[in-house]
């Protein structure tokens, strides 16, 4: 038991130490990184930007001021190209992804799931709760009247069945029924 633990020990330690090693050898990498990059940035500038001298006398002013107008002048004019340049390769991009688009055909369409719902609550979810909408389907019909089938004819022409039991019930309505058949 005693040895495995020697053993895990001296395995942390070889850990801890290449851990710190990387660490160091990291943190000289980043020191050079950093050197170099002010190296370029002072190799751009003594090339793009030479040490100003301002001269004395106001016509040399005047004369430094031109010529640092036109420096200006040719950076925006090579800015607009640029930007140009940008706009025209991005249009192109969008045209040759609308073109793939287009060859590959018809997308997908998703499985859609039918849905139970009232027209009223359809056009309450399309247009929302601000538009307070009644749909009632009934009130747009025509109204169509019937045509009297010979059946309903008889049973109109009969009327009431109370009002004939009450003439047929006693002697008179005998006497009627009598009268009705010969």
């Amino acid at each position: 038991v005693s040895q495995s633990k020697k053993r895990n020990r001296a395995i942390t330690a070889r850990r801890q130490h290449l851990k710190s090693v990387m660490l160091q050898i990291a943190a000289t990498e980043l020191e050079k990184e950093e050197s170099r990059r002010e190296a370029e940035k002072q190799n751009y500038l003594s090339e793009h930007c030479p040490p100003l001298h301002i001269p004395g006398s106001m016509s040399e002013v005047q004369e430094l001021c031109k010529q640092l107008h036109a420096k200006i002048d040719a950076a925006e004019e090579e800015k607009y190209d640029m930007e140009v340049k940008v706009q025209k390769s991005s249009k192109e991009l969008e045209d040759m992804n609308q073109k793939l688009f287009d060859l590959r055909g018809k997308f997908k369409r998703p499985p859609l799931r039918r849905v139970r719902m009232s027209a009223d609550a359809m056009l309450k979810a399309l247009l929302g709760s601000k538009h307070k909408v009644c749909m009632d389907l009934r009130a747009n019909l025509k109204q169509v009247k019937k045509e009297d089938t010979e059946k309903e004819r008889d049973l109109r022409d009969v009327g009431d069945w109370r009002k004939n039991i009450e003439e047929k019930s006693g002697m008179e309505g005998r006497k009627k029924m009598f009268e009705s058949e010969s």
